[in-house]
């Protein structure tokens, strides 16, 4: 089946496509990656989500109009990815959508909200879209994330040791090959990025090859105040995001401190992302670390990382086949596929849920809608790459 996988992140920068031709062979799925297509938001579109995530207040018309943007923002880099990169040919789209709030409290989540209408996806590509995910995790009593776990489950069980994937995305979390552990660390370049929002009045929005941290000194005194988090002490499986990292949170933990240098602000968050992973890396005693995701390209933040893990080999996963930029993409274009099989697409150690559940809803396209027959046997337990285009 071929399939396009649909991601943007806690950054909320850009969608990422990723296409894939995916099939099953005994206990291994197998993908061919066929490439990658991405779009920033239209910097309106972007605005008016920035402005209402929390702790911003918002209403029901302005997340109306953000669904219908996003939704069609989405469709055109579905479009875009059936076109350019399967001739066409694309056979089903797995859309996560843009998470805009996740109801984490008292150490459950009680619910998860990702906008991005599929319909429109759907419309414009006339292809069967899989969408909502996390949903159906939360309601069998999971966290809904990290969801990619099944899938570093899959990809990384035969390496030896004991790998860790790593998602270096808005918030940074980990899944252990064996599937035993799976979870959010706390930020990963969430804090990063609003502290250079702030000290740039807004010129900037990432720091760019970790230039502002590398200039830096960290403040020791900032950087306990952030450590003392509680959510960090919590035990696993746990979720987080921009509800409890984000700026006012960050101005908070600074208050009282004086003015620091916007260099050591940058580099005491980037410290704070580094040691945090590491802690999470170290407690469930992994000895190489495969990262992906935007903070891959931030050296400072990859550097204080490998400093902080000495002994573990710490690599990105492109050196293993996966780009690490699409990697999520890819992940739900195999969450896509397992769903459209009937094939479960969480790991209940991981998350939490009292039951592995066929994730995701569908809308249909524009042909009848025919789905795959399950196949026979037990569902895939491996995950392999095949030489292709991408």
């Amino acid at each position: 089946m071929r399939v396009i996988g649909l991601m943007s992140g806690t950054s909320y920068d850009a969608v990422d496509a990723a296409a894939a031709d995916l099939w099953i062979e005994g206990d291994t799925l197998r993908l061919t990656p066929l490439g990658t297509v991405g779009q920033a938001y239209d910097e309106g579109l972007r605005a008016e989500l920035a402005a209402a995530l929390p702790p911003a207040p918002t209403t029901l018309e302005a997340v109306c109009r953000l669904d219908t943007g996003i939704g069609r923002a989405f469709a055109e880099v579905a479009a875009r990815a059936d076109l350019e990169l399967c001739a066409g040919r694309a056979e089903l789209v797995a859309s996560h959508g843009q998470t805009v709030f996740h109801w984490a409290e008292g150490g459950r989540v009680h619910g998860t909200l990702q906008i991005g209408g599929p319909a429109w996806i759907a419309e414009r590509t006339g292809l069967p879209v899989v969408s909502d995910f996390r949903s159906r995790d939360v309601a069998a009593g999971g966290q809904g994330a990290p969801l990619v776990a099944l899938v570093d489950t899959m990809w990384l069980r035969d390496r030896p040791g004991r790998p860790v994937a790593l998602n270096l995305g808005g918030i940074a979390n980990i899944t252990v090959a064996e599937g035993s552990c799976a979870y959010d660390t706390g930020p990963g370049n969430a804090l990063i990025d609003a502290a250079v929002r702030h000290v740039t009045g807004g010129r900037r929005a990432f720091d760019a090859d970790g230039a502002l941290a590398a200039r830096g000194t960290v403040h020791r005194p900032l950087l306990d105040r952030l450590l003392a988090e509680p959510y960090y002490a919590r035990p696993a499986p746990k979720t987080t995001g921009k509800e409890l990292f984000h700026l006012p949170y960050l101005l908070g933990a600074s208050a009282g401190l004086g003015p620091l240098p916007a260099e050591d602000l940058v580099a005491t968050v980037t410290a704070l992302t580094a040691r945090t992973v590491a802690d999470a890396i170290r407690a469930c005693r992994g000895t190489e670390v495969v990262a992906s995701g935007g903070g891959t390209r931030n050296p400072t933040l990859m550097g204080m990382l490998g400093a902080a893990l000495p002994g573990v080999a710490v690599r990105t996963s492109d050196e293993l086949g996966m780009p690490s930029a699409a990697k999520e993409a890819y992940a739900f274009a195999v969450l896509g596929f397992l769903s459209a099989h009937g094939l479960p697409g969480s790991v209940p150690a991981c998350t939490g849920a009292r039951h592995a559940r066929v994730l995701g809803s569908l809308t249909p396209g524009a042909a009848p809608l025919r789905l795959p027959a399950p196949p026979p046997g037990p569902p895939p337990v491996r995950l392999r790459l095949s030489p292709g285009p991408g």
